[in-house]
């Protein structure tokens, strides 16, 4: 008995005198309790949920800095009421609004997560981060008082600091999340990188994965589908995981690019629900998904170090690309179109100097030249047009060397044979050109050689498909200085 009474007057001065301090305490005791209790309640399973979550998750960005620069301002004013003691009157103010700014922002993020389907080790640290940091905050809250009474005069910078080292880990995190694991190592010296064992895990430099399929997904994919985020149960960081799949099951169907859903995902209309990649990130460029999809055709290997019918020109210096004019007065038929059953036209962006795409995968088969000529008058605005699989023959060089800011032209599966092929060398800006499965010979390019900006042809399956490369990229073709 006497312990207990010997323990209770050591702890005595520690404990709240007031009724309100001691309800404070009970509410922060109750409040901890239910955010540590909240990952395990509703917890994160990769899978969409409702989409009110995803609209009210998606303010989590913009709330997100709002505690950063709260919480990076106590300590300012803490130490510059040293100096003028006005200042300190401010500090409890900003430091309820910090904690009311982590709530909300830890509330947006788990919304944000649990119903966009986000999970994965680092969407877990990111959560349990800031769960620690919202509790850490609180805490300062209910410890300031003491100092000024004297009371436990080190709990409250004792828990400032930790507040702010949980600070910075949480926004790396976010970060990590927001821009990739690698974000900080990705242009590291590689002499840095060998000493911290950063390089260890990179796939074998000499395959045409490695080189060009696993950059383009690290770029463009790991931020949703890599170590620290697995959106859809789908992680994209190596190669077994990438054949692996995720919850919709595998994504890559080796010799199968028509069925295989990543495929699908990422040449969607950029406005599809189902686009990818989603929320704004950059997408593909049509090289980058030609080699994606040439690669999955040619059996999706890991160690091959070529494929055939595509020539890789050298990485070389180009002309920074033009805007496109204002076709704002041709709005409405624009709009017409995306709501007809036919060839459709759709903005590259926002901004109308990035120019529109030719879309016709909903009516390739019917349709040919004539139907082309019919978008001459958008000629001047179109960047890449999509005629895959179409009808078109070689009278469409006629049309298509009247679409000056033409940068990717898509003609593979079509009855083009090469004749007149020399009538695209105006196209100063075309960078990408698709002939694959066509009956193109090799003598019909020989004036694409003074096409300075043309990085890549593909001509698998063609007359004039050139040999498998082997090691280093070689010129687009053998007529190719």
């Amino acid at each position: 008995m006497k312990t207990i009474e010997g323990l209770v007057q050591k702890i005595k001065p520690w404990l709240p005198k007031s009724h309100s301090a001691r309800t404070a305490w009970v509410g922060a005791l109750a409040t901890t309790v239910t955010l540590l209790l909240l990952a395990r309640l509703v917890p994160l399973d990769g899978r969409p949920h409702a989409d009110w979550e995803q609209f009210l998750g998606r303010f989590h960005p913009l709330v997100v800095h709002l505690p950063i620069g709260l919480l990076m301002l106590v300590p300012v004013l803490e130490i510059a009421g040293k100096f003028r003691p006005g200042l300190k009157q401010a500090v409890g103010f900003v430091l309820g609004l910090a904690l009311g700014a982590c709530a909300l922002a830890l509330a947006l993020g788990f919304l944000l997560a649990h119903g966009g389907g986000e999970a994965g080790p680092g969407v877990t640290r990111h959560l349990w981060s800031a769960t620690a940091l919202t509790i850490a905050v609180l805490l300062c809250v209910l410890a300031r008082p003491w100092q000024s009474q004297g009371h436990v005069p080190f709990a409250y910078p004792a828990l400032l600091t930790c507040a702010l080292l949980v600070l910075f880990y949480t926004a790396h995190q976010g970060g990590a999340l927001t821009h990739g694991s690698n974000y900080l190592t990705q242009y590291m010296p590689a002499s840095l990188k060998r000493l911290s064992t950063l390089g260890a895990k990179a796939p074998p430099a000499t395959s045409f994965y490695a080189r060009h399929i696993n950059p383009i997904l690290d770029a463009k994919c790991a931020a949703c589908h890599g170590e620290s985020s697995v959106k859809g149960g789908l992680l994209m960081d190596s190669f077994e995981s990438l054949m692996k799949g995720g919850q919709d099951g595998p994504v890559i169907i080796a010799g199968h690019p028509e069925q295989s859903l990543l495929l699908q995902r990422v040449m969607l209309p950029p406005d599809h629900k189902q686009f990818m990649p989603a929320e704004g990130k950059p997408p593909l460029k049509p090289e980058e998904i030609s080699w994606i999809r040439e690669w999955i055709q040619q059996g999706a290997s890991p160690t091959a170090t070529a494929l055939a019918g595509i020539s890789i020109r050298e990485e070389r210096e180009t002309q920074p690309i033009e805007p496109v004019g204002d076709y704002g007065a041709l709005m409405n038929e624009i709009r017409q179109l995306a709501q007809g059953q036919g060839a459709k036209l759709v903005p590259v962006s926002s901004k109308p100097q990035d120019g529109l795409i030719l879309y016709t995968v909903d009516v390739s088969s019917n349709f040919g030249d004539a139907q082309l000529t019919q978008f001459q008058k958008f000629a001047p605005y179109i960047v890449e047009a999509e005629l895959g699989r179409t009808a078109v023959t070689n009278a469409s060089f006629d049309t298509l060397k009247l679409f000056t800011h033409l940068r990717a032209l898509h003609l593979e599966e079509t009855q083009v044979t090469g004749d007149g092929l020399a009538k695209l060398s105006s196209l100063s800006q075309l960078t990408y050109l698709n002939l694959s499965g066509t009956q193109v010979t090799a003598a019909a390019l020989a004036p694409l050689s003074s096409m300075k900006n043309l990085r890549s042809v593909y001509l698998y399956n063609t007359p004039a498909q050139p040999a498998p490369l082997v090691g280093q990229a070689q010129p687009l073709t053998r007529n190719t200085p």
